[in-house]
């Protein structure tokens, strides 16, 4: 994929937050916020907050406001989003569930994706380990058609292939995943604006990865590919955890017949032990610093 602009599009500058309301945001979060509000100020662009609630299990409405008064302290600002409006919303990925449907459907007719039926404990039980910048195992291929059926899951709907997996394992139509078979053994290659030039391996960096989950919820990899298409964005600035999921990403825009944006992965804040800050650190949550009485300003620069 040595094709792939390494550059801006021409189009202007439009770069994105997307926080997910699944607790409050810590540190990390707001300065890899920050360093996007200083790229699109820096390219005189304008920068668009997307709220990623997919998940209906995890979030939640307080933690929406949340984050909007925890960004607007840390002094960030949009000019599109879930508050404000603008021409490309909605801007609640809650509320875009047609557009992920029919991308899973173009995909599907195109024999991009198979139904796998694996469990997480099925897979890790024999999958190897991930790769060192990214979480998740590597799939062994269980449910991965043959190479010469290949096109068998592009005929008819995805819900009755669906279906006719789940029947085969005896499980209900509800519990099977579709995932995105990769192109075994082909280096994903793409120039990082913070990072320098990346490249990953296809079924050895990474394997065939959800799109679609057995909960009926379009995965991570392909929503964000579909809203930041769709909402025209030409760079996303976010963390360097999520390196490997650019590769997948970049898959994904290739199969769709869509122009990826440029990447940015900032640095990943810490805590004391070294280990990466989630939302459960919320000694560090931008709600208790605020409580604390420190200031926005003295936080940037830390």
């Amino acid at each position: 994929m040595s094709d792939l602009p390494p550059t801006f599009p021409a189009a202007r500058y439009r770069g994105r937050l997307a926080p997910s309301p699944t607790g409050h945001l810590h540190l990390g979060h707001a300065r890899t916020f920050w360093t996007a509000q200083q790229r699109a100020r820096a390219h005189a662009g304008s920068l668009v907050l997307r709220n990623e609630d997919l998940d209906p299990h995890r979030s939640r409405p307080e933690y929406v406001q949340a984050f909007l008064e925890d960004l607007r302290w840390f002094g960030l600002e949009w000019q599109e989003g879930p508050d404000c409006g603008g021409p490309f919303g909605p801007y609640n990925q809650s509320d875009r569930g047609p557009l992920y449907r029919a991308t899973l459907e173009k995909l599907r007719a195109a024999g991009f994706v198979y139904p796998c039926t694996c469990s997480r404990k099925d897979i890790q039980a024999v999958a190897r380990a991930p790769h060192p910048a990214d979480d998740e195992v590597l799939y062994p291929g269980t449910c991965r058609p043959k190479e010469n059926d290949r096109g068998a899951v592009s005929s008819g709907k995805s819900e009755d292939a669906r279906a006719e997996a789940a029947t085969r394992q005896g499980l209900p139509p509800t519990q099977v995943n579709w995932r995105f078979r990769v192109p075994d053994g082909e280096a994903i290659s793409f120039e990082d604006g913070a990072c320098g030039p990346q490249s990953f391996v296809a079924g050895h960096d990474f394997g065939d990865f959800v799109v679609w989950r057995h909960d009926d919820v379009p995965a991570y990899q392909l929503a964000v590919v579909v809203d930041d298409a769709a909402m025209r964005i030409t760079e996303v600035v976010r963390g360097a955890d999520l390196l490997v999921s650019t590769a997948r990403q970049l898959l994904l825009y290739r199969a769709l017949g869509l122009t990826p944006p440029a990447f940015f992965h900032c640095p990943l804040l810490t805590d004391a032990r070294s280990q990466r800050l989630a939302k459960r650190h919320h000694a560090l949550s931008l709600r208790t610093l605020r409580q604390q009485g420190r200031t926005p300003a003295a936080l940037r620069e830390e």
